[in-house]
């Protein structure tokens, strides 16, 4: 098992799902939060902390969003991207795909040239660091209106040079993604890639809208799948990628133990599952930790552990040169 765990820190790493909001780390909230002087209704660090423990996924994204308050300046998006950055760079991470929500910062009269340029300009200097390459995925936030992501859209138009595809994230259950369907078509039509955060509260039936309505090129989470045979076989077909949070997964009570987690049988039954954070800071683990999890509570092989690496750099959105050079990189490490 130690074994494993070691292979699994060493292996070049994807990270698919990812919401950069969601590293906010609680010493680093507190921090910026007293930079900008935004007062906290935490006094210390410790009671932020405590606040971290939740149930549910809205109690989270009551505490999401209230760290977003802080995010104020373009330095703000840098500093909070790059502490991310460091942190995966040391665990082996070589591209990373990460979400940012620009609908909670626009809300809050920050504008979205100082957001996205204070993340874009991070993520440069770790491929300029490091080697480190990225893709960029702006998010609509589900429970707002269609009309919302479209003054988004409108706002990002200046910027898409910078912007890779577009998510869909934030309160599922309600929220189906047939709701966005008309903003999708025009993100499709700007030549974006398109992903959609479903099945991991909602229903299976939010899957199939997110394939058969909106057409995405990847699904966020997607555990609900498997309550649904002929919907696992349309994924297999279609050969989409579920971009799966264990850490996450358990936290927000979507699997009540780890050793249940179904990623075993995503694998089993042919699923192109992958390993990610999601919200790291608030989840209690990064990519390493999540490795780790999986290892000791669901008890996954080696095979499996090198599946799952591969999967990660197959489904995910970096050029194909790349993506053989780090396959040949898992497969002698793992030889």
């Amino acid at each position: 098992m130690e074994t494993l765990i070691e292979l699994s820190k060493k292996m070049p790493k994807t990270e698919l799902h990812l919401h950069i909001e969601g590293t906010f780390e609680p010493e680093q909230m507190f921090a910026i939060a007293q930079r900008n002087q935004v007062v906290l209704k935490y006094h210390t660090v410790e009671e932020l902390k405590a606040a971290y423990q939740f149930t549910n996924l809205q109690d989270f994204l009551d505490l999401y969003y209230q760290g977003m308050s802080v995010l104020l300046h373009e330095v703000d998006f840098y500093d909070l991207t790059m502490a991310y950055l460091e942190k995966v760079h040391s665990e082996n991470v070589v591209h990373v795909e990460i979400f940012f929500d620009p609908q909670g910062h626009l809300s809050r009269d920050v504008p979205f040239d100082r957001q996205i340029n204070g993340i874009y300009n991070a993520l440069k200097d770790a491929e300029k660091k490091w080697g480190m390459t990225f893709k960029l995925i702006m998010s609509f936030l589900r429970h707002l209106s269609e009309e919302s992501a479209f003054d988004t859209l409108e706002l990002s138009k200046p910027f898409l040079h910078l912007i890779d595809g577009v998510g869909l994230d934030s309160s599922e259950v309600g929220h189906p993604p047939e709701k966005f369907l008309r903003v999708f078509e025009a993100c499709k039509d700007l030549g974006l890639k398109i992903t959609a955060h479903a099945g991991e509260e909602g229903p299976p039936e939010y899957i199939w809208q997110a394939i058969d309505q909106i057409g995405v090129d990847r699904i966020d989470h997607g555990n609900r799948a498997l309550e649904d045979d002929k919907l696992i076989e349309e994924i297999k077909k279609r050969s989409l990628t579920l971009t799966v949070c264990p850490l996450s997964n358990l936290k927000l009570c979507v699997v009540n133990d780890m050793k249940d987690h179904p990623i075993k049988t995503m694998l089993k039954l042919g699923l192109n599952a992958t390993v990610n954070s999601d919200d790291p800071a608030y989840f209690g683990g990064y990519m390493n930790d999540n490795y780790a999890a999986l290892i000791r509570q669901t008890g996954i092989s080696k095979e499996e552990l090198l599946q799952l690496a591969k999967n990660g750099i197959t489904g995910s959105w970096m050029e194909d040169k790349q993506k053989e050079r780090y396959l040949q990189e898992l497969t002698s490490l793992f030889a």
